[in-house]
């Protein structure tokens, strides 16, 4: 049996710490409500008494989530889709989520129950 040499004990450790990282946008695809054409599936619910909705967006609007809207109590929120496939809001810019979904629901946990303003489109 080879006597284990100092090379082939790091590169056993690196290769077993790296194993979890493989599996890391396997994982994160599952998390995302994506249908099979990779657009966000559309929701509709209430969350913690305030209604939050998205759904593919025809024209008007401010949209950079692929023609995708979320709405609190019918009031547009802008969101977001980052190229890692994260979203961000306008209410909670810096805290990414992987879904729309969990967009909404972050903006109304930000906003503790004031009422969303429009962003303005200029």
């Amino acid at each position: 049996m080879p006597e284990l040499s100092r090379r082939r004990a790091l590169t056993a450790a690196a290769v077993v710490a790296g194993a979890p990282l493989l599996a890391v946008p396997a994982a994160r695809a599952a998390e995302h409500d994506h249908d099979s054409h990779g657009s966000p599936e559309a929701f509709d619910e209430v969350y913690k008494g305030r209604r939050i909705q998205g759904r593919t967006a025809g024209g008007g609007g401010h949209h950079h989530g692929g023609d995708y809207g979320v709405y609190v109590d019918g009031v547009e929120l802008h969101v977001m889709r980052n190229a890692d496939g994260t979203w961000i809001s306008v209410v909670s810019h810096y805290d990414p989520v992987p879904t729309p979904r969990a967009a909404a629901r972050a903006a109304v946990d930000e906003l503790q129950g004031a009422r969303l303003v429009p962003f303005p489109v200029g």
